[in-house]
Formats: structure tokens, sequence, C-alpha cells
């Protein structure tokens, strides 16, 4: 395998983006999904929450305001019970057809969120989304690692300037945030071989190049 090749061996691969809100998931996920494709990849691009209709549905529910009180329990499952359905309608069998699967947030975004920044503790959280996932995990977790006041910065402020509302779960307070990136930080520190960690304030052409490298770096032969 090249420097710039794909091993075409390496399908059916799972590759999710995980950090702050603000760290540019979004923009990495979207050109890594571009760059698989131009190399000749069937690729699902997908989001967390979401992906499916329901999983649109909740979303709307769980991050818009003016849904009424949403506590931290109900929070915590409204996200499994989206994810349950993303997985068994959307993400297995992408897999299993060789596709690559890039995916904008997953698991470690409710352990960090409700698990941690709402203190349900991750067991807790863990376990209820094992059962939503049937113990599905990513082949590789990009984590874009950023400050919870740059991440503000970033996600209030458009590509013209004007100004962004945040959603519900984003308008959380900066302390709130940090327990956030401290939790994901952790996660990566405790699985080394799964998680790619890069500075979220590195330019867009550095980030897009490491994630690639860790891309082709994927091992092959692995049954969808």
């Amino acid at each position: 395998m090249s420097d710039t090749q794909l091993n075409p061996e390496i399908a059916g691969r799972f590759i999710v983006f995980e950090g702050g809100d603000g760290a540019g998931k979004s923009t990495q996920a979207s050109l890594l999904a571009d760059a698989l494709r131009a190399a000749g990849h069937t690729v699902l691009h997908t989001r967390e929450p979401g992906g499916t209709q329901i999983g649109e549905k909740l979303r709307s529910l769980v991050l818009d305001h003016g849904q009424g009180t949403v506590d931290a329990r109900t929070e915590a499952l409204m996200y499994a019970a989206a994810r349950a359905a993303h997985v068994e309608q959307v993400i297995r069998p992408a897999l299993a057809a060789g596709s690559m699967v890039v995916c904008d947030r997953y698991v470690d975004s409710s352990l960090a969120y409700q698990g941690i920044g709402r203190a349900l503790g991750e067991d807790a959280v863990r376990s209820i989304n094992d059962f939503a996932t049937g113990g599905l995990v990513p082949d590789l977790t990009v984590l874009l690692d950023v400050a919870p006041a740059d991440g503000r910065s970033r996600r209030t402020t458009g590509a013209d300037g004007a100004p962004v509302a945040e959603d519900r779960l984003e308008s959380e307070p900066d302390e709130f945030h940090s327990r956030i990136r401290d939790a994901f930080v952790r996660f990566a520190a405790r699985e080394p071989a799964r998680y790619l960690v890069l500075d979220a304030a590195s330019d867009v052409p550095s980030l897009t190049a490491a994630i690639w490298a860790a891309v082709l770096g994927l091992p092959d032969g692995k049954e969808a």
C-alpha cells in the first residue's frame, strides 16, 4: 500500500468522529467521506442522533429548544433509542455490504455527555448503549480535541460572520463542556489503538492529512 493509495481490502470499516461541539467534526467527516468515494469506495456518511426517520425526529426532540423539560435519564434513553435504530437499520447493513461508514458521533458521545456531563455514570450509560448497539465498536475513532471557549466561538459564528444560535446541549455552560472534553481525553487514553487524537485548532488540511493517514493504516481482513 502506498502513502496515498487506500488498500481495496480495507472495506466495511466503521469510522467515527468525536469531540466537543464546535470541534470541526462535520467538516472532517465530509472531507473523509469525499476522499473515500474518490478512492473508489462505497461510503455511508451519517450522523447521530439521526440517520433514520425516527432518529431525526428524536434528534429534534433532544436538541431543539422548546420541547419541554428533558431530564438527564430521558435524554440518555432518547439518544440510545435513536442509536439502536441507526445501527440496526443503517450501519450494520452498510458494513455487511462492504461500505465504509463515516459517522459524526456515536456511543462515546453519550458516555461523555450523559455519563459524565449529566453525571449519570459512565457504566450506566454504557450498559444501555451496549444493548442499543449490540456491542458494535468503531474501527477508528477520530477525536478532535477543542477547548470549550474555542468551540463556543466557532459554533456561534457562521461562515459569513453572522451569529448562530446554539442548540440545547451546545448552550450549556463552559464548565459542562470542560467535563465533556476531559471525558473524551480519558476515553482515548484507555483505548489508544482505537483513537486518533488531534488538536482541533490545527488547520483543516493538516487535520485531513492526519486522518487520511490513519485510515490508510487500518488493518486488512476484518469481516463485516
